[in-house]
């Protein structure tokens, strides 16, 4: 795990400490009281956007009401601390209260309708984005996670949250993949927000050279 320092301090750390921080806390997570590192690059950072673009005109396009993020200042709460998704999607009231003075700063999990993670491969963030987040975001009732590979080939998987049952018999909820795609492939996702729509792409676009600079 990457750690990040505050100061020579040795943690552990609040969300206080995080945006007490000159930086505000930004490349930063916050995991069990520990500050950790995430992992961008510009390709990464181009899918997500890529990703958050396709799925706004989806919403838009079906008249959907939903404020769709993209980017590591966007902080929502979980069990572990602060995640700060790729990509966030919450609904349009919840956005639309933000204006009435009730503006949290971290949005709680259990208002997103979805999140996206991309996977910065041979990263510190791989792990976590493989399997301890979709734990997080599941106890969250988040209803879905994308997690997203742009390298050696752009490969989307969508996982739906359900109720699942353990060993003694209780139930939980979990991730169970629901769909996946990769370049050449046809995704067709459908989101429920107060109206659904449905999210349709070749992920093969997420990695695709531009014709032109001005198109980044």
């Amino acid at each position: 795990m990457s750690i990040a320092h505050d100061h020579g301090g040795h943690g552990p750390y609040t969300v206080e400490d995080l945006h007490a921080r000159e930086d505000e806390g930004r490349g930063l997570e916050l995991e069990d009281g520990w500050l950790v590192k995430l992992s961008p690059n510009p390709l990464h950072n181009i899918t997500y956007e890529r990703l958050r673009q396709l799925i706004r005109t989806a919403a838009a396009d079906a008249g959907a009401s939903l404020f769709v993020a993209s980017g590591s200042d966007w902080e929502i709460e979980t069990a572990a601390g602060i995640r700060k998704p790729d990509v966030i999607a919450v609904p349009g009231d919840v956005a639309d209260s933000w204006f009435d003075g009730d503006c949290p700063a971290t949005i709680p999990g259990h208002e997103l309708l979805l999140v996206v993670e991309v996977v910065s491969p041979r990263s510190g963030s791989e792990g976590r984005d493989r399997f301890r987040k979709p734990q997080e975001y599941a106890a969250m009732g988040i209803a879905q996670y994308w997690l997203v590979d742009y390298t050696p080939e752009p490969f989307v998987q969508v996982f739906v949250l359900e109720d699942q049952e353990g060993p003694t018999g209780k139930k939980f909820p979990a991730y169970r993949l629901d769909q996946s795609a990769k370049s050449g492939d046809i995704l067709e996702v459908e989101v429920t927000a107060d109206k659904v729509f449905t999210v349709t792409f070749d992920p093969k676009i997420l990695t695709e050279r531009p014709r032109h600079l001005t198109e980044l």
